[in-house]
């Protein structure tokens, strides 16, 4: 799983290009056949306008939030993107310069407003951003774009028409709500986020969205939170991205990257800071995990450890004999990713991009098995007794249980990162096989597949191609796990048609079809097929 290709000529550099938003759908070339059980849309977000006037954004998570659509209908396929109309895209554009603080640029004062309002502004608190760039998903019949604050948007998928803003602390306790919600086959969500707990200490809030209400009422009226996990550090939770579920269990992965809050909430509109300024490493508190049960929700006081490490998605977890299996992609040691995804740095020359990814952390595919069942064992001794894997799990004189991975992939800067699943057979149970989007020194340049038992992997990789997220779409008559395919966006700079969707047969990663389009698409992060 290992990429063949150096990228010299730097076509990666388009990924991270502003580009025009479309007033029409635009028809896509496809070479091969288009599954005619594809009949709906892929949905896509991530990026789109990368400078305002002559201001800059400077990080990966800062561009303002770009649309994507292709249309699947008889084997023909079109296209279609539009910026999301947040605040802080309209205000940008009105008035435009950054207006609004972003993961990674800072927001400077009002040139125009004199001290006595900036003054006052600045007692008003921080304006967070809405800037959706990350995900889309459904909640009930609506779908909202998403990101990591409490502020999330409704938008029309058919014309992609921004419909409202949503803040979700209105509705429950909660400071902000990842872009990785899971789902259940009835349409209820389940998301994670921190809040203020008791005692005016921080912790992590699991909240529920009920599927479809039956007088059609919003499903976001009767949000609630369902567990709460404790922080390791009273004033200083841990920055969390994703989250665990298996049929009766949460599992949340505490990691040493620290939002230090007390600098998030002082003079930061004075000192010019922006999120990414209020990242820290916790050095020696290791990694925690934590259980919960789901319904009704309880945490489970059991004290998980493990060596540091840097997680932001959860592959899949399932329960097994009295043990939760955890698939994950990791990022070994305490430091912040983040840190190594400045644009400045994805758009240097190759040599240089290579260079910089050499001192990041090492990306790592692993499973850790959680034992449910831990009291009356005695410690020192490996309590995992499940057959297939050499996860162990020790107890320690101090009560805790010390937790070792299974390695399912590991290469020297090449990781298999943003993984999917047959998410609708298969979240939350034993499965098999995992897909993912391969960075090679963070630039993606190809899609994999890792079987998690085996261990056997298969590659889609072409030159100066640039994949995106892979998804996977089930064959409706499917047996095996596998049986369905996988869409991508790729980005080929260098070709006559510079962008195209992808459908590769997910059993071997062979294409099926493509279809091509006139425009560039950038980098999109995460999305969803709409059938």
């Amino acid at each position: 799983m290992v990429s063949r290709f150096e990228h010299p000529a730097g076509g990666y550099r388009k990924l991270f290009e502003t580009c025009e938003e479309l007033s029409e759908t635009i028809p896509a070339t496809v070479t091969g056949r288009i599954p005619l059980f594809l009949k709906g849309s892929l949905l896509r977000l991530g990026p789109g306008l990368f400078e305002v006037g002559d201001e800059p954004f400077y990080h990966l998570f800062d561009g303002q939030a770009l649309m994507h659509k292709f249309d699947f209908k008889n084997g023909q396929v079109t296209y279609f993107r539009k910026f999301i109309r947040t605040d802080a895209y309209v205000r940008a554009i009105t008035e435009k310069r950054v207006v609004i603080t972003e993961f990674g640029t800072f927001a400077y004062p009002d040139p125009c407003k004199n001290i006595f309002s900036r003054f006052f502004t600045y007692f008003q608190g921080v304006e967070v951003t809405d800037n959706c760039l990350v995900n889309v998903y459904p909640i009930g019949e609506d779908y909202y774009a998403v990101t990591e604050t409490n502020y999330i948007t409704k938008v029309n998928t058919d014309t992609l028409e921004t419909l409202k803003k949503v803040d979700m602390c209105n509705y429950v306790n909660i400071n902000g709500v990842t872009a990785h919600p899971h789902i259940e086959r009835d349409g209820t969500v389940y998301n994670i986020g921190n809040c203020m707990g008791k005692g005016a200490s921080l912790a992590y809030n699991i909240v529920r969205i009920p599927p479809t209400q039956k007088d059609k009422s919003d499903p976001i009226d009767k949000s609630k939170v369902v567990v709460q996990f404790p922080s390791y550090q009273r004033f200083k939770p841990s920055y969390v991205h994703s989250f665990g579920m298996t049929d009766n269990y949460f599992v949340f992965v505490e990691t040493p990257v620290k939002i230090n809050l007390l600098k998030f909430l002082s003079a930061w509109s004075i000192r010019g800071c922006n999120y990414m300024d209020c990242f820290e490493s916790n050095e020696s508190q290791g990694t925690l995990f934590h259980i919960a049960k789901k319904d009704p929700g309880e945490y489970i006081d059991l004290k998980f450890k493990g060596a540091p490490i840097g997680m932001f998605h959860h592959i899949n977890a399932f329960e097994d004999q009295g043990f939760i299996v955890v698939d994950l992609c990791a990022w070994k040691g305490f430091e912040f990713v983040y840190n190594y995804l400045w644009l400045a740095n994805l758009r240097a020359n190759w040599d240089e991009v290579k260079k910089a990814a050499m001192l990041a952390p090492q990306p790592e595919v692993r499973r850790y098995v959680i034992p449910l069942d831990v009291h009356k064992e005695e410690q020192g001794k490996n309590l995992v007794s499940l057959p297939y894997t050499t996860a162990t799990a020790t107890m320690h004189a101090d009560g805790s249980t010390w937790l070792e991975p299974e390695v399912l992939f590991s290469s020297p800067h090449q990781a298999f990162e943003f993984p999917q699943i047959n998410y609708k057979r298969y979240g939350g149970k034993n499965y098999t096989y995992a897909y993912a989007l391969g960075l090679n020194h963070f630039i993606p340049d190809r899609i994999c597949k890792l079987n998690v038992k085996t261990k056997e992997t298969w590659v889609w990789q072409e030159p100066d191609s640039y994949p995106s997220e892979p998804l996977f779409v089930q064959t409706p008559d499917a047996v095996d796990e596998d049986d369905g395919v996988l869409l991508t966006i790729v980005a080929a700079p260098g070709a006559q048609r510079p962008a195209y969707l992808l459908i590769l047969n997910a059993k071997d990663l062979s294409e099926v079809a493509r279809a091509e389009v006139e425009c560039t698409i950038p980098v999109t992060f995460h999305g969803m097929y709409k059938p």
